[in-house]
């Protein structure tokens, strides 16, 4: 069974948010149970999460996985200067920014563009 989002730009963008922020935790989690020792539960909790990451990612609405990856990047690079401000307490810089926009630009360009062209959306 194939579970669609609908393939809307915006619905696109928002699984891809998801998928970012179960991504950074999964490997968050294990960067705090290999180096910060913590518990092996901590990488358990990361593991559930990355697999929560790769179901979430399949339900975007693209007819190739490289485009959907290609711009699962661009909110990925976003997300994680979100949680650097938000989990670690490093507020990003005027350059993070100014990068996370122009990955976020990039990957509105690939979304709408493949929504556009005939057969980029799964039938």
């Amino acid at each position: 069974m194939r579970l669609r989002t609908g393939g809307s730009v915006i619905t696109n963008l928002l699984v891809f948010a998801l998928a970012a922020l179960l991504e950074i935790a999964g490997c968050f989690a294990f960067w705090m149970w290999l180096r910060q020792a913590r518990s092996w539960l901590v990488a358990v909790v990361g593991v559930v999460s990355l697999i929560g990451f790769a179901l979430t990612l399949t339900r975007v609405d693209a007819g190739f996985a490289g485009r959907a990856y290609a711009a699962y990047g661009g909110v990925y690079i976003a997300a994680s200067l979100a949680w650097l401000w938000s989990v670690e307490g490093q507020r990003p810089t005027a350059a993070d920014l100014l990068g996370a926009t122009l990955a976020i630009a990039g990957a509105v360009v690939i979304v709408g563009a493949a929504s556009r062209r005939a057969g980029a959306l799964l039938p």
